[in-house]
């Protein structure tokens, strides 16, 4: 089993408070996706939509109970590693992220199998815009535009390759 480029943890929470409505946690996720790290936060109430939004599509684990007392530490602190969890086997259990999860953790650039890009949108606008993905057709390990080393003899057979192809494609 190969790992996934998307790791994941929820090191702290918050609570807010505001006069309009009571106070609420926030979570911090910290994602890193291909060693690039980035944190967005989000309330329970987000994890819970996200939930009911993925049983459409896949088998999501069990999520933490939304009925807590939310102003008691030790339960903030068992829902954290609750959410944690969820989030971890998600990526675990799942070899295509569905676009759902990846939206609600704020990827954009995500690697994808060529035939399952698509898979797990639920509009059908972001589906087609998904499909427009390009996937990588060839990597240098240097720039093929700059002179090559002297004692590299296949180094010029790409750049020969375009010119032949460009400027003698009738012969």
């Amino acid at each position: 089993m190969k790992m996934h480029p998307v790791r994941l943890s929820i090191p702290s929470f918050r609570s807010e408070n505001n006069s309009m409505e009571k106070g609420f946690t926030v979570f911090k996720i910290d994602v890193l996706v291909n060693g690039r790290l980035h944190s967005v936060e989000k309330r329970y109430s987000e994890f819970h939509a996200l939930h009911k939004m993925l049983k459409k599509n896949i088998k999501p684990p069990e999520i933490p109970s939304k009925h807590v007392r939310n102003w008691v530490p030790k339960v903030l602190e068992q829902r954290r590693q609750g959410l944690e969890l969820y989030l971890q086997t998600i990526i675990m259990e799942n070899e295509v992220l569905p676009k759902i999860f990846l939206d609600f953790l704020n990827i954009r650039h995500f690697p994808s199998v060529p035939k399952t890009e698509s898979c797990g949108s639920f509009d059908t606008e972001s589906e087609e815009l998904s499909k427009l993905s390009h996937q990588p057709v060839m990597l240098y390990l240097r720039d093929p535009y700059l002179l090559p080393s002297a004692h590299d003899s296949f180094s010029n057979v790409v750049i020969e390759g375009v010119v032949h192809g460009v400027f003698y494609s009738d012969l």
